[in-house]
């Protein structure tokens, strides 16, 4: 199993090149340019559509402009939002943020050009089930431009396909359903199978009756849910509003800085900041990764570059609005570099070995250290089964190149002990399971001679608790009120996960029927169903869960990206022939004023 880890750590890693940075970022500001600032066409005309202004109930499509936004959030505004950001400030810094913001904006153009484009080629052949999205536009374009390129598209379309299935899988699904049973175990000891099982007897309630219902309960559920946790944080920001400003001039001096280990945080330089903010923006918001159009295709409309538009709003309210709302929560608590709970009750020495490749050091931990050395670590609970940790320890003689430090972090677990055979009756015993610490030359520059622990100020060595993505989210909210995090986030991760699952399925759906037709839709829903429980269950880390989340989202973008550059030219001439009639006052407002106003 550690094979395929580091075989999809690879893959992840050639995918996520600086060329996957540049395309995406170059494509956001080449398409504000081209476009002239979309953006602000995107908030002020582009609200008007949503309010269902300019629908025409004669126009081709299944669901109106609010339904189709819905739907597309709903696939978006998801565990991205709770869990990602919290892992991005939790790995990147404050600075992270920054370069959320970034892609958010410049997204926002990329999401109208990419949604209009597929609408320009969405296959509506079936009024009450429509087609659309990169594999449809590159068919058309290409297909009668000769047999060559035709078979170029077909391959493209494909490859996009292909790439669509495995960020359904991972991203849109098995992260969902990994964050919720993390964060039902942690506060409520709900096994994690039991909420893999729930969660699959949920959405396959709903993905079983179409994109109509999909809509219909994302149009619902998306106001609801976004609404619940705003307020929330809001009332967050509120009690720590002496801290705003504080924390904003930090943003920005870590995003163009060096973010120093604090507490919790171990560092990390301006490029590592950049890299995971763009990772977990382009997570939460998916722009120019080629899903959202799928969403957006099925609108009643007649005009393509006002589905575009509607579609832009997607990043603001994802990223710009919601992940900003988290940040700031995380940030005002001083959860993100949160100080240690209390000192380890005992020795640790650390073993140093060679890991199965005979090249890279590993260090294995010897303690005599229990449960009962470890100091009280919540709000609400002592230890229990699934509770992990982490101490800070300094690697001798290398230095760390996303952090440039050598600070490391020593995982511990706490798990059931062995029963005693003389009293089998008794409560099951807690145990801690110590976890090895790699040093992966390819994360860190010089030869390591050893590790050493960092002392506390008490002397002793710092027990941190760990939070992981959703988890570390509700500790802050309960920081500021207790069990708002416990309630509040927990109901929230169930309602976003849910909603971006059943909006990934039908995009996943689309791919599976562009590939084999729609005899492979039924296995298909009964494997994604299946990889609910696998997602719950089956992956313990969240460094493995996001080496899966990022192989998805890498992989989409490396193959949509050039299909947008390549064929955006047609979107942004839709887009300029479209503020022209609406300039002139073309479109019918079914309010009665008039379409330029």
């Amino acid at each position: 199993m550690d094979q395929f880890w580091k075989i999809i750590e690879s893959i992840g890693g050639t995918i996520w090149g600086p060329m996957t940075f540049i395309g995406l970022l170059g494509a956001g500001i080449l398409f504000t340019l081209w476009t002239k600032i979309t953006q602000y066409r995107v908030m002020t005309h582009g609200i008007d559509v949503v309010k269902g202004i300019y629908d025409d109930p004669d126009d081709p499509g299944a669901i109106n402009h609010f339904q189709a936004l819905s739907a597309a959030l709903s696939a978006t505004v998801g565990l991205g939002n709770i869990a990602g950001v919290a892992l991005a400030i939790g790995a990147g810094g404050p600075g992270a943020l920054v370069w959320m913001w970034i892609v958010g904006f410049f997204g926002m153009a990329l999401k109208n050009v990419e949604i209009t484009l597929a609408m320009m080629y969405r296959d509506t052949s079936d009024p009450d089930n429509p087609s659309g999205g990169a594999m449809h536009v590159v068919k058309q374009v290409l297909g009668d431009k000769g047999p060559f390129l035709a078979t170029i598209g077909k391959i493209a379309g494909a490859l996009f396909c292909v790439t669509l299935i495995i960020s359904t899988i991972t991203g849109g699904n098995m992260f969902q359903a990994w964050s919720v049973a993390g964060l039902s175990e942690s506060y409520f000891g709900v096994p994690k199978i039991a909420t893999g099982i729930i969660l699959a007897l949920l959405v396959g309630m709903v993905i079983l009756g179409g994109i109509r219902r999909i809509g219909t309960v994302a149009g619902k559920l998306v106001p609801f849910m976004c609404l619940l946790y705003l307020l929330s944080g809001v009332a967050v920001l509120i009690a720590n509003a002496s801290e705003i400003p504080g924390v904003f001039s930090l943003i920005f001096s870590s995003a163009f800085g060096e973010a120093e280990a604090s507490g919790a945080f171990i560092g990390g330089t301006l490029g590592y900041a950049f890299m995971v903010g763009m990772k977990r923006a382009l997570f939460s918001n998916e722009a120019g990764q080629g899903s959202a159009p799928i969403a957006h295709a099925a609108a009643k409309t007649a005009e393509p570059a006002r589905e575009g538009i509607v579609g832009g709003l997607g990043p603001f309210i994802d990223t710009i609005c919601i992940c900003t709302l988290t940040a700031l929560v995380i940030l005002t608590t001083g959860t993100w570099n949160r100080p240690a709970v209390g000192d380890l009750g005992a020795s640790i020495e650390f073993v140093q070995g060679l890991a199965e490749d005979g090249e890279t050091p590993v260090f294995t931990v010897n303690s005599a250290a229990t449960v009962r050395d470890l100091p009280e670590q919540r709000l609400d609970a002592n230890w229990s089964n699934g509770d992990k940790f982490f101490l800070r320890a300094r690697v001798d003689g290398a230095n760390h190149v996303d952090r440039n430090n050598n600070l490391i972090l020593v995982k511990g677990k706490v798990v059931y002990g062995a029963i005693d055979p003389e009293r089998p009756d008794a409560a099951t015993p807690l145990a801690i399971e110590w976890g090895s610490v790699e040093v992966s030359s390819g994360d860190w520059e010089g030869m390591p001679g050893g590790l050493s622990l960092e002392k506390s100020e008490t002397g002793g060595y710092g027990v941190y608790r760990q939070y992981e993505g959703a988890q570390l989210t509700a500790f802050a909210f309960d920081r500021v009120y207790e069990g708002l995090g416990k309630w509040l986030v927990t109901i929230a991760a169930w309602l976003f996960a849910i909603s971006t699952m059943i909006s990934w399925s039908y995009y996943g759906e689309k791919g599976v029927t562009y590939l084999v037709g729609p005899g492979g839709v039924v296995p298909y829903k009964l494997i994604f169903l299946v990889l609910i429980i696998v997602g719950a269950y089956g992956i313990e880390s969240s460094d493995e869960m996001l080496l899966l989340a990022d192989l998805g989202t890498g992989s989409m973008l490396v193959i949509n990206i050039p299909i947008i550059l390549g064929l955006g030219g047609l979107a942004v001439k839709c887009l300029r022939d479209y503020d022209r009639k609406f300039l002139a006052g073309e479109f019918k407002r079914y309010d009665g004023s008039d379409s330029s106003e």
